[in-house]
């Protein structure tokens, strides 16, 4: 996927009304939409959120946790939609409490927009996280930063066939220059709004006994709740013995996700 071609964002992020936005700092009440910001740690994650924000947010910590928690927001086109900046990390196996906090939020806070922060010059180690959240989630972006350090590395990236492979938008940044954050913005709208719809990539080639095992979970919480759109990553949870899941589906906290 790198190679010398085109650098442009997907076709659907050209056209960008900049009288529509408005940033709104830390005003994150009476918001039309929620959107998640992950990502691996130095990604430039939290310069895209100041740059989406204004360079302002909230800060606190999660409920129970001792993991800080970053709220912005901005509006656009008249709506107002609420960023939570969740701790950058490497993984979603829940092995950390920072890992913990990102995946819970992505599965059970409902967010409108997952927007994926990857550092363009590293990008093949940023892919496992991507991979992880595009199981949980179908509505999603990845934002490509530091596109800028990319070029000083004669790294040129694919971005049309990228998108094509991970079945979502592929937006370019370099965030600390405001430069591809029009067009994030624009990406965000029209999928919160289900102008641009996703097919994620999906985990295949899964030996047979696994699969139909998969499969069988999946029919059965789906049964139980017909609305849940990532019964297969649940699904693979449970077979490997995720307490946190286990416990989600006997409490029925599960069902807030649907």
């Amino acid at each position: 996927m790198m190679k010398n071609k085109t650098k442009r964002a997907c076709d659907t992020c050209t056209h960008f009304n900049a009288d529509g936005l408005k940033k709104l700092g830390v005003k994150t009440n009476d918001f039309d939409f929620v959107v998640a910001l992950a990502g691996n740690p130095n990604t430039g994650k939290s310069t895209v959120f100041n740059a989406l924000t204004g360079l302002r947010q909230h800060t606190g910590n999660w409920p129970g946790k001792t993991v800080a928690r970053a709220e912005g927001a901005f509006e656009y086109n008249k709506q107002k939609y609420k960023l939570v900046d969740l701790p950058g990390t490497y993984s979603l196996l829940s092995t950390s409490e920072d890992e913990e906090v990102a995946r819970d939020f992505i599965l059970f806070g409902k967010p409108s927009v997952t927007v994926i922060t990857v550092d363009a010059s590293r990008l093949e180690r940023n892919l496992n996280l991507v991979l992880q959240i595009l199981e949980i989630t179908n509505v999603a972006v990845l934002c490509l930063n530091l596109m800028d350090e990319a070029e000083r590395n004669n790294i040129t990236i694919d971005t049309r066939t990228l998108a094509k492979d991970l079945g979502i938008p592929v937006v370019p940044t370099s965030a600390r220059f405001q430069k591809g954050i029009p067009e994030l913005i624009q990406t965000i709208s029209e999928l919160a709004n289900g102008k641009i719809k996703c097919k994620p990539h999906k985990i295949k080639n899964i030996p047979q006994n696994i699969e139909k095992s998969v499969q069988e979970l999946s029919r059965k919480i789906e049964d139980e709740y017909p609305n849940i759109s990532n019964s297969r990553w649940i699904a693979f949870r449970l077979l490997e013995g995720d307490a946190q899941i286990i416990e989600a589906l006997r409490t029925g906290k599960i069902a807030d996700n649907e």
